[in-house]
């Protein structure tokens, strides 16, 4: 009984080697392997082409097919206001003018800090044509030399521009230092 005790034994251990011996990687074929890889290749390009879309789109601007691009000349980059009192509001235009061989588009416009306010213009602006561009400024709550910039994201080769506005704030009539008082 041990003899049959034994030879089952071996035989169930050559058996359970010989089933272990059999390799999953041969039961995949050349042409499974060309069909995965031919298929890994289309999902890859998908998914390249998504990820341009999306930074396209976060962007918001893309080369253009024929180089062609708008260029932007400002008539000014820096305005100041001069001397104003907090709490004063106070706008100034700067004017924009496409010098390049595409239209302009302002895709957005953000000053600094809350206080400045750029309106662009909605519509694209032909090569050759200017268009304004209000920024108004909210002294509330500011003293002293006061300097803020507004950026604008474009279709432009470099994508963004950039300008400034700058006011020295006095305070309030009533804010300032307390006049000492004589004993």
């Amino acid at each position: 009984m041990l003899k049959k005790t034994v030879s089952l034994l071996v035989v169930s251990l050559l058996m359970s080697v010989t089933a272990c011996k059999d390799n999953g990687s041969a039961k995949i074929t050349e042409d499974d392997m060309k069909t995965f890889e031919s298929e890994k290749g289309i999902a890859n390009t998908e998914s390249t082409q998504s990820t341009e879309v999306q930074t396209a789109d976060a962007n918001k601007t893309t080369k253009p097919v024929d180089g062609k691009y708008p260029k932007i000349q400002f008539n000014k980059l820096e305005h100041d206001f001069g001397t104003i009192k907090s709490g004063d509001k106070v706008e100034t235009e700067f004017m924009v003018t496409n010098i390049g061989d595409a239209d302009l588009i302002i895709l957005d416009a953000k000053g600094s800090c809350g206080c400045t306010v750029p309106n662009p213009p909605k519509e694209p602006i032909k090569p050759g044509s200017s268009a304004p561009i209000k920024v108004s400024f909210d002294s509330t709550g500011k003293t002293g030399q006061q300097s803020k910039s507004v950026t604008l994201t474009t279709n432009t080769e470099a994508g963004t521009e950039n300008f400034t506005i700058k006011a020295n704030v006095l305070p309030k009539e009533g804010q300032g230092a307390s006049p000492i008082m004589n004993k």
